[in-house]
């Protein structure tokens, strides 16, 4: 295990102890702590229809999942996506999911935190190799599906392919389709 990465997780348990009831989970880059705040009623509506319509498709064996942290220490990357699919046996092992097992990472954007789900989280599932990364972006109705994770000419990881969708369109997700049709957009208190 990475060392700066063992002192982190040990200073977010330590910290989530002694967290305000507020607090819901901790994501951890490196050596920094992200405190992981509420979700609006929107964000969950938005993540409940997506894992709804993914478990209407995923193959037996699968699941669609809207729960959990991906980890993975010799990164220093624990991150909480709102939504994965990945093998219901997967679901079975202590800790946080491992990232080689997911078929899918999606994020919800926040109202406030559009930066973390286009720039670094891209850059960290990418790195992971977690092979379909999915941004819903309901500030803006619109959804990114990226593919194809590996090292671009920068030397930097990233996604090599990427699909902009519309709120209203079917948009294709690896063997999987989400109708946007019927994702919410946060309403007037939630704008930037």
């Amino acid at each position: 295990m990475n060392y700066a990465y063992a002192k982190a997780r040990a200073a977010a348990d330590e910290l989530l102890q002694h967290a305000p009831d507020a607090v819901r989970g901790m994501e951890i880059r490196g050596s920094h702590l992200i405190l992981m705040m509420p979700r609006s009623g929107t964000h969950e509506l938005t993540a409940w229809k997506l894992r709804r319509q993914l478990d209407q498709q995923v193959a037996d064996g699968l699941a669609a999942h809207t729960g959990g942290g991906v980890e993975d220490a010799s990164l220093g990357i624990l991150c909480s996506p709102d939504l994965i699919v990945l093998p219901v046996a997967a679901m079975d092992t202590p800790g946080g999911f491992r990232p080689r097992d997911l078929l899918l990472a999606g994020e919800i954007v926040a109202p406030s935190a559009h930066i973390d789900e286009y720039a670094w989280k891209t850059r960290g599932y990418g790195a992971m190799g977690v092979p379909l990364y999915v941004v819903v972006d309901p500030r803006e109705g619109t959804v990114a599906v990226m593919s194809d994770p590996g090292v671009g000419g920068d030397g930097r990881h990233r996604y090599r392919a990427r699909h902009d969708y519309a709120f209203g369109d079917k948009a294709a997700v690896g063997p999987w389709t989400i109708d946007t049709s019927e994702l919410p957009l946060y309403g007037p208190r939630h704008a930037s």
